[in-house]
């Protein structure tokens, strides 16, 4: 799960990685009223996988029916290794979790 955002808090950024949600931030200029976004629209999340690294641009696309769909690159919140380590593993419960079966 993804949360696009203009700007996070830094304790709901983090409280959103430990759950395991992805925080997206819309690049400089770019905004849901830019975009005209309605809440209608899917989107799509194309180069997120297990290699993500704090900082990252993520390409998202923006589906509407019956218009072409928008491109736009948006900043990955995870700011630290850690953090990223935390959301590959589903958030910090599931990466706790796996550390302890694994000892």
């Amino acid at each position: 799960m993804q949360v696009i955002a203009e700007s996070f808090e830094r304790i709901h950024r983090s409280n959103l990685i430990g759950m395991g949600v992805l925080p997206l931030q819309f690049p400089a200029g770019v905004s849901r009223k830019s975009l005209k976004l309605n809440g209608t629209e899917t989107v799509d999340i194309l180069n997120l996988d297990a290699d993500l690294k704090p900082g990252q641009k993520i390409d998202v696309v923006v589906h509407r029916e019956g218009s072409p769909s928008q491109q736009f690159q948006a900043l990955c919140r995870v700011d630290t290794e850690t953090e990223a380590t935390y959301f590959i593993n589903g958030g910090i419960l599931h990466y706790v979790l796996r550390r302890m079966i694994a000892t």
